[in-house]
């Protein structure tokens, strides 16, 4: 009888602790003794955005590496990990792996934390989830979003959004143009501003003094 062989395990490549160097300046030391083919990554309590993790994965790339799974210890970039359809866990909290399909573009993708919505709801869709919801696209007028934490839209937020729906008041709305019919956070109520927003602004509505408040959102969750 013939052994099979035993399945390799992909090498891990580990950031150093956050602040400690910038990892731009610690990468290219690394990469020439990194064994070739595909590596899982562990960017510990880095939190990265979209841009600050694509320019990473090009590092990468360039260098003949591609990355089959990223750990993270950092919510933010599990959010951008997660928007770029790249597989991802969580590991404080053990998550189960959260992974994208390119050519299925409305997917919506789930664990038990966070679930990623990458497509446009236009008029009559819906969407309702446990934990965190992140859209990546547009929330259109007569389309709306429902998750019992955090709703983030990583566009234009032109329908109705309901935040905490199970009674988080803690519970928040992010997006990159927060212009909605409607905002509900927990049991209340709010129609969105009708000002413009100011270009390049993201904004968050939260409860504040037992209203909702409406602001600029705070970095990490602006992209960059």
């Amino acid at each position: 009888m013939t052994a099979e062989p035993t399945p390799q395990v992909p090498y891990c490549l580990r950031l150093p602790a956050f602040r400690s160097v910038s990892w731009q300046q610690w990468l290219p030391a690394r990469l020439p003794s990194l064994p070739p083919g595909d590596i899982d990554l562990d960017t510990a309590d880095w939190s990265l955005s979209c841009r600050d993790l694509d320019e990473l994965l090009h590092a990468l790339h360039q260098a003949g590496h591609s990355v089959q799974l990223l750990v993270t210890r950092c919510r933010n970039t599990l959010i951008s990990a997660a928007a770029l359809g790249l597989p991802v866990r969580e590991a404080s909290n053990e998550i189960p792996t959260i992974e994208a399909r390119d050519d299925q573009q409305n997917e919506a993708i789930t664990n038990v934390d966070l679930t990623v919505h990458r497509g446009t709801l236009r008029s009559g869709d819906h969407i309702e989830t446990q934990g965190h919801l992140l859209i990546v696209g547009d929330v259109n007028p007569g389309g709306s979003a429902s998750a019992e934490g955090d709703v983030y839209v990583w566009g234009r937020l032109r329908g109705r959004a309901h935040a905490g729906s199970k009674g988080n008041s803690s519970a928040k709305i992010v997006a990159l143009q927060l212009r909605p019919l409607q905002l509900r956070i927990a049991e209340l109520v709010a129609r969105g501003p009708e000002e413009q927003p100011q270009p390049g602004l993201a904004e968050q509505a939260c409860i504040q003094d037992g209203a909702i408040s409406i602001e600029p959102a705070s970095p990490p969750f602006l992209p960059q």
